[in-house]
């Protein structure tokens, strides 16, 4: 599983946004210009984060993006599937249930289900509020 660049956009998105506070709209070229990242490539991952409720946005004047809910109540795992899709490391799991017509007879399922399971425990364990941390680090969130 690689996670690309709209995912770490959006996740990047959601915690400029939850930095900022949850009372205020904040323009997306505001976001743009503290994350460098194209105010145009921007648009098409605050649309969905819009469209699936975890921004409101408000257009025109003062107009702008916020946070629906708390920074603790958004996971990374949250965001980066809803961006993403499934965290599914091979194809046969992608969709539930698995379909696949040797999937009783392969000997290797557990184990990209063992690592599909692991990655999605590791990013649902992680919150905006998290990242938001002074001094955070990358192994605080070792499982």
């Amino acid at each position: 599983m690689k996670i690309s660049t709209k995912g770490r956009y959006a996740v990047r998105v959601m915690l400029d946004l939850a930095q900022q506070g949850t009372e205020n709209y904040i323009p997306l070229m505001d976001i743009a210009k503290r994350q460098g990242i194209s105010e145009k490539y921007l648009e098409s991952i605050v649309a969905v984060l819009s469209k699936n409720d975890f921004l409101q946005s408000l257009r025109g004047k003062g107009g702008g993006y916020k946070l629906l809910r708390s920074p603790e109540q958004y996971t990374v795992g949250s965001i980066l599937k809803l961006v993403e899709g499934s965290f599914a490391p091979v194809a046969c799991l992608e969709k539930k249930p698995n379909r696949c017509e040797r999937v009783a007879e392969c000997p290797t399922i557990k184990m990209w289900e063992g690592l599909e399971k692991m990655i999605d425990d590791y990013f649902e364990g992680i919150t905006l509020a998290d990242l938001m941390k002074e001094g955070n680090d990358a192994y605080d969130y070792v499982i």
